[in-house]
C-alpha cells in the first residue's frame, strides 16, 4: 500500500508538471513557482512515507533498497527542478539567476514541504496500511540521536561531500548520473541515518520533523538549515 501511495504520488506529480508547462509556459515566474512546488512535493511526501517503512524487516536492507529506488525515481522524473534550498544557491551565487527569482524557488520548495507534511497526515490518518497506525501520535520523532555540535557537524560534512559530488558529475551521462547520486543518498543515509537522518536540506528537514522544530526551534535550525547552507558556502567559495 505504501508503495503504491508513493508511486501515485509521483504520477500525479508528474501530470501536474506537464499540465503546467504546457498551460503556463508564457507565464514564466508562476510556471517556475509550481514546477519547483510539485517537484519537491514529490520529495518531500515520499520521504515522509519512506521514514515509517525504516522499521520493515529486514533492517536496514529494505530501508536503503527503497531509498536508493526512489532517490533514482526522483531523479529521471523531476529534470530541471533543485528541490533543495542549498541547491539554489549555486545559481543565486554565480549569477545563473536573480535573486528575486531564487527567493521565489525557496519559497517554492518551503510551501511544498509544508503541504507535503499536511497531505501525509490527512493519508496517515486514514489508517490505510499497518505503518500508518500511531504515525500521528509520535510527534518530534527527535532524529538527532547524538549531541548538537556532533550532529552539526555530521549535517555540514554531508552537505559538502554531496554539493561536492553535484559539481563533479555534472559532465556526466545523465543516465548514469542519476545513479551515482542515489548511491551517495543511500551511503550517506546509511552512515548518519541513525545519528542525524542524514537530511541535508532545509526543506525536507522543516516537512519530516516541523514539531521539533516548533519545540526546539535553535537547536534544529543550527543543524538542519544553518549547517547545510554553510556547506553549500564553502563549496561555492572554494570552487
Amino acid at each position: 500500500t505504501s508503495l503504491l501511495l508513493m508511486a501515485g504520488i509521483m504520477v500525479t506529480v508528474g501530470l501536474c508538471r506537464r499540465l503546467t508547462r504546457r498551460r503556463l509556459r508564457f507565464h514564466q515566474r508562476l510556471c517556475t513557482f509550481l514546477l519547483e512546488m510539485f517537484s519537491t512535493f514529490q520529495i518531500c511526501a515520499c520521504t515522509n512515507e519512506l521514514c515509517l517503512l525504516g522499521n520493515v524487516e529486514p533492517k536496514p536492507h529494505t530501508a536503503l533498497t527503497l531509498t536508493y529506488g526512489f532517490t533514482v525515481l526522483h531523479g529521471l522524473t523531476l529534470t530541471g527542478s533543485t528541490c533543495n534550498p542549498c541547491g539554489t544557491l549555486q545559481p543565486m551565487w554565480g549569477g545563473g539567476i536573480s535573486v528575486k527569482m531564487g527567493g521565489l524557488k525557496v519559497g517554492a520548495q518551503f510551501v511544498a514541504a509544508v503541504l507535503a507534511r499536511v497531505f501525509m497526515h490527512f493519508i496517515w490518518s486514514l489508517e490505510m496500511a499497518e505503518p500508518h497506525f500511531g504515525a500521528l501520535s509520535q510527534g518530534c520523532s527527535n532524529p538527532m540521536q547524538t549531541t548538537e555540535m556532533q550532529a552539526f557537524c555530521i549535517e555540514l560534512l554531508f552537505s559538502v561531500v554531496f554539493q561536492l559530488t553535484i559539481l563533479r558529475v555534472e559532465s556526466v551521462n545523465p543516465k548514469y548520473k542519476v545513479h551515482l547520486i542515489a548511491l551517495l543518498i543511500t551511503m550517506l543515509v546509511y552512515a548518519g541515518g541513525n545519528l542525524t537522518g542524514a537530511i541535508f536540506n532545509p526543506a525536507l528537514a522543516f516537512s519530516l520533523h516541523a514539531n521539533c522544530f516548533y519545540d526546539k526551534f535553535l537547536s534544529y535550525s543550527l543543524v538542519y538549515w544553518i549547517a547545510p547552507c554553510l556547506g553549500k558556502f564553502l563549496i561555492l567559495y572554494v570552487f
